[in-house]
């Protein structure tokens, strides 16, 4: 079964280097989609423009601390799940 991530990285010239950790296997071949980041122009369409009303409505206690997990996907700050 074919596995799915998305890892944020930052390239430098030469190579992409990732914003965070990778939990990759070490040797093994992937397959890499590249996508710029979208540039969010207008406030109200940024996800975290009405964060405030997700958090009453989806009721996930660890948003405050991991939004950037929920809003971009991002690895989560704490290894626990917030727990």
């Amino acid at each position: 079964m074919a596995m799915t991530k998305i890892l944020h990285a930052v390239f430098d010239g030469e190579v992409l280097k990732p914003e965070g950790p990778v939990d990759l296997e070490w040797g093994k071949c992937y397959v890499l989609t590249v996508e710029s980041k979208k540039e969010i122009t207008d406030v109200e369409e940024d996800p975290s423009f009405n964060i405030s009303s997700l958090a009453v409505k989806t009721n996930i206690s660890d948003l405050a601390t991991e939004h950037d997990h929920y809003l971009y996907g991002a690895p989560r700050r704490r290894s626990d799940g917030g727990k």
